[in-house]
């Protein structure tokens, strides 16, 4: 017997079943939809869930406009396309035996959508009684369901300063999928939309409508996991409850609280900025709710990042800070040599506190300090997170215990590119924090530019699609769907452990500061927002009109909250005009920033049991060959007298994990090493696995954690900032593949590293890692730019070595992480003397001594030096390699292993060895202009009271020559010079 082919007959099927290979669309449907209008895109193909391939990576079964000749009358409007002979081959197969067909299929033959051609429904219209058409309505009912879910939020009621929200966008019409008026009361299959099988068309449009098209457009069908779109999907489109009336009273009491103060601050302190939130309270009401989230369900702790836009607000009415310490900062009568780090302006200090909620529950929660660079916080905060994770959780333990938000700028998020990069890191190894929580505060303006300027896309959150994040644009004038969205957002990252964005639509009441008068670049915008009332007006009016509360419970919670403000003003106008600032003194700040002497030196059982885990590898693990003979040489150096560089890396980290000192170390391609001298983690030539030596050091060790990082430089080391902020008990290393890309996070180094002491009082123990050295390789692998940093230094903010010596270099890391004052360290590391035979140490300079920021010149009598050449880095090898070979014996080369804090005492008590008429020259590679020529010259003519000559490059824009032959002619006419 004959029959029609399946797709006659089939209304809407729920999926294709697993393992089943489908083909691609037909060009036809992504021409035209049925009405015309243009068809989803090709993103829109690849996710639709309902008729799609559920497994990841695969094609999807889509309902197309076929032109197919298939048997039976052409079925006009959306079918399967290309992809119906496998439809009609399977449903052949069951039809003669159904255990022939996999279970999904049979269940998916079985199901009421593909029954629902054969099926008449009670209430439907007299056209629809035939099979075919039935069957080609139902795909197109499927299809306006899969048009929502793809594109509904661009017809969603975000826009506080929208006139026609939800207008304009035919393709959701009824009419772009040949539905109509006719229609509405017919029933189709829906295959668990809205959790049924079968509903009207009014009914499914109803819902669409609540889902899509409200106060809440949401983006998720770009996420590419199954069960995430199904779950938001079930989320969204289910009923939505009204808040009860406890919770009613709680966004009413927040969004009074973040107007009142807003207000207050503007009366008071009338031409003083403060970057308000007006417009944008819903934030308040937005963080309160993830909070309460964070105590419900047993989160040890929250940290939020955000820039400076309702940063005061957020302090008070979420961390906790005092009304008083806020004024205080107005009336500049905080202590501002405090610890809390009033060196910098009010809108960017950070804090910590108790979020307590009205119910009693209380969570830590802090604010992380930050400059005006914006976006730049975001991986700052995220570095926190994950060491705050690492105390609580373990080293890469799952539970997730700190919860980060990191609240962002319409503009920023879109324009600045350090967003794109943590974003990146959200599920890499080394970086993950369990998923953040980005709250876009979006005025729809950046300053004075308009988003038609200022972004390409439709969205400033666009870029968050690069990770599959789900994305809630919400009307941050209905505070309700805020609270509501702002859960979803928190269940979401708890159940997943991906990011989430909340784009929160508002607008920005006064200009960029309260000084600045925006209706002179958008004069329409600003006409509309003085005409609109707050969002606690328009809230509480909403209550009052629906009997939930009366006008005098309104004012009431607002007068009490007005009146802890005043007495709060009136403690701080009663305090003392501060004094003048004092210098700080020798307590506060070293004269020069030299840390005190620590010991460094291991026992010589301890560096051979370090030496010895190298070789010791699992039973059956296999060693690539060209690595194996690396490690067996290390073994051998310390009997020899000749540990390398990476030997002494390897003994300082491993002594320190046997002292109970983490490391984590950081950066691309860190783990082998870019120059192949590391080997900190061992991948099996065989199976892939890996192994990490120095995690095989005996019970107590700490844990060492070597991490390959993402292709980045900014976000990368921003990370590793916050990372060393909250573990001091830690060695946190960040290396550059060349020092001279660590360019490309020069913001992080000159707002966080250098100076968030002076600013924030915030102690770093970051070190950098940063190969440097003129060798031939061209301007962009030459120089890590030591002047930079140079420029840089002062009030004992940090530590900037270039070691010479494996020795020196083990001593160095150890002082870095035993020492008592932390702050960051910055080194030059080499690279041709990786393997340099001159540039080894014996194992006495291991289990002996301490880092020495001079190496003094044992090789000449002293009496008799007509000529002190003091250097840094590699040079020094280049000039002694020339001194040898001339036989000269009448030259002193000094070397400076430190740069600062300046080795004034070290230096000057060698200089003082030599004739006071002999002569000082400054030797270095670099050209004039750069290295460390015009940071020591003064230093030393001080110290060696005569002028200091010098020897370099001449002064270039650039740091080298890009031919090899030209740089090395350039190195032998300087280093004859030196001698001349």
């Amino acid at each position: 017997m004959s029959r029609p082919p399946l797709r006659a007959r089939t209304g809407l099927a729920s999926k294709v079943p697993h393992g089943q290979r489908c083909a691609a669309p037909s060009d036809s449907w992504r021409g035209r939809s049925p009405a015309g209008s243009d068809a989803p895109d090709d993103e829109a193909l690849a996710t639709a869930p309902s008729i799609g391939c559920p497994e990841r990576g695969k094609k999807a079964i889509h309902p197309v406009a076929s032109t197919s000749s298939a048997e039976g009358p052409a079925l006009h409007g959306p079918e399967f396309g290309l992809n119906e002979w496998l439809v009609d081959e399977q449903y052949e197969r069951y039809l003669h035996d159904p255990g022939s067909v996999d279970e999904e299929w049979r269940d998916f033959f079985v199901s009421p959508a593909s029954a629902a051609g054969r099926q008449e429904h009670p209430g439907a219209p007299a056209s629809d009684t035939n099979p075919r058409e039935a069957a080609v309505k139902a795909v197109r009912v499927a299809a306006l369901i899969h048009a929502h879910r793809v594109r509904g939020h661009l017809a969603a009621d975000i826009d506080p300063l929208s006139a026609a929200p939800g207008s304009g966008h035919p393709e959701l019409d009824i009419t772009a999928f040949g539905l109509g008026e006719e229609d509405l009361e017919a029933e189709f299959a829906v295959d668990g939309f809205a959790g049924r099988s079968m509903m009207t068309l009014r009914d499914v449009l109803d819902v669409l409508r609540t889902a899509y098209r409200g106060t809440v457009g949401a983006e998720y069908m770009h996420i590419q996991a199954f069960e995430e779109r199904r779950w938001v999907q079930e989320r969204i489109e289910a009923p939505s409850r009204r808040l009860d009336r406890a919770d009613q009273l709680q966004v009413l009491y927040r969004l009074g609280a973040a107007e009142a103060f807003e207000t207050f601050l503007q009366t008071k302190y009338v031409g003083q900025k403060r970057y308000s939130l007006e417009g944008g309270e819903s934030a308040i009401v937005l963080l309160d709710a993830l909070l309460q989230r964070c105590i419900g369900h047993g989160v040890g702790e929250a940290v939020i990042g955000m820039a400076h836009r309702g940063r005061l607000n957020v302090l008070a009415n979420i961390v906790g800070k005092s009304y008083r310490d806020v004024f205080h900062e107005f009336e500049d009568a905080a202590d501002i040599l405090s610890a809390q780090g009033s060196g910098d302006v009010k809108y960017h200090l950070g804090a910590e506190g108790t979020y307590r909620a009205l119910d009693g529950g209380a969570i830590p929660v802090s604010v992380v300090a930050n400059p005006s660079h914006l976006e730049i916080v975001g991986p700052v905060a995220e570095g926190v997170v994950r060491a705050k994770q690492d105390l609580a959780d373990g080293e890469g333990g799952e539970v997730f215990s700190v919860l980060p938000v990191v609240v962002h700028g319409d503009a920023a998020f879109a324009g600045q590119g350090v967003v794109a990069e943590t974003l990146n890191m959200s599920q890499l190894p080394g970086y993950r924090t369990g998923g953040t929580v980005h709250v876009v505060i979006n005025n729809q303006l950046g300053f004075t530019t308009a988003p038609a300027s200022g972004r390409s896309g439709t969205y400033a959150t666009a870029v968050a699609r690069t990770v599959e994040a789900p994305i809630f644009h919400v009307n941050a004038d209905d505070p309700e769907a805020v609270v509501r969205i702002a859960r979803l957002a928190f269940d979401y990252r708890r159940t997943f452990h991906k990011d989430v964005v909340i784009d929160l639509v508002c607008y920005r009441r006064h200009g960029h500061s309260e000084v600045d008068d925006p209706s002179i670049t958008q004069p329409a915008m600003y006409d509309r927002i003085d005409a609109r009332p707050s969002v606690r007006k328009l809230y509480a009016q909403s209550l009052v009109d629906r009997g939930e509360i009366d006008e005098r419970q309104v004012e009431g919670a607002l007068r009490d909250y007005r009146e802890r403000l005043d007495r709060a003003f009136a403690e701080t106008r009663a305090l003392p005009v501060p004094g003048p600032r004092k210098p700080a003194g020798p307590a506060a700040v070293p004269r020069d920033g030299t840390p005190p002497p620590v010991p460094t030196a291991v026992t010589e059982a301890t560096a051979r049991h370090v030496i010895a885990s190298q070789t010791a590898q699992p039973p059956d693990f296999t060693v690539h060959p060209r690595v194996l003979p690396q490690l067996r040489r290390r073994t051998a150096m310390p009997d020899a007298g000749t540990i390398d560089w990476a030997t002494a890396e390897t003994l300082a980290i491993g002594s320190l994990l046997m002292e109970g000192v983490p490391v984590r170390l950081s950066g691309q391609d860190s783990r082998r090493g870019t120059f192949g001298q590391r080997h900190a983690v061992l991948t099996d030539r065989r199976t892939g696995a890996e192994h990490t030596p120095l995690n095989a050091l005996g019970p107590g060790a700490a844990d060492f954690s070597p991490y390959d990082s993402m292709l980045s430089e900014m976000a990368a080391l921003a990370f590793e900032y916050g990372y060393s902020l909250e573990r001091p008990d830690a060695l946190v290393l960040w290396e550059a593949q060349f020092g001279d890309f660590a360019n490309g996070a020069q913001s992080v180094v000159d707002e966080y590293i250098a100076s968030s002491e002076q600013k924030w009082g915030e102690r770093s123990g970051v070190t950098l890692l940063l190969p440097h050295g003129l060798e031939g390789q061209g301007p962009d692998h030459s120089s890590g730019r030591i002047e930079r940093f140079l420029q840089l230094c002062a009030q004992g903010n940090m530590t900037v070595a270039v070691p010479t010596l494996p020795g020196n270099y083990f001593h160095l890391l150890r002082q870095q992480a035993l020492g008592e004052r932390r702050r960051p360290l910055v080194v030059f590391t080499p690279k041709s003397m990786l393997r340099l035979k001159e540039a080894t140490s014996a194992l006495a300079d291991f289990t002996t001594g301490s880092f020495r920021p001079v190496l003094p010149d044992g090789a000449v009598d002293a009496a008799g030096v007509r000529r002190v050449l003091l250097c840094s880095g590699k040079v020094f090898y280049d000039l002694d390699a020339y001194r040898r070979d001339a036989g000269l014996r009448d030259t002193a080369i000094v070397r400076l292993e430190r740069l600062y804090p300046f080795p004034d005492a070290e230096l000057g008590a060698e200089l003082a060895r030599f004739p006071a008429d002999a002569e000082v020259r400054w030797v270095q590679e670099e050209a004039e202009n750069q290295g460390a020529w015009s940071f020591v010259r003064h230093r030393v003519e001080h110290l060696a009271d005569r002028p200091l000559g010098r020897i370099s490059r001449p002064s270039a824009s650039a740091p080298a020559v890009g031919s090899a032959r030209r740089h090395a002619a350039e190195q032998r006419e300087l280093v004859e010079a030196a001698f001349r």
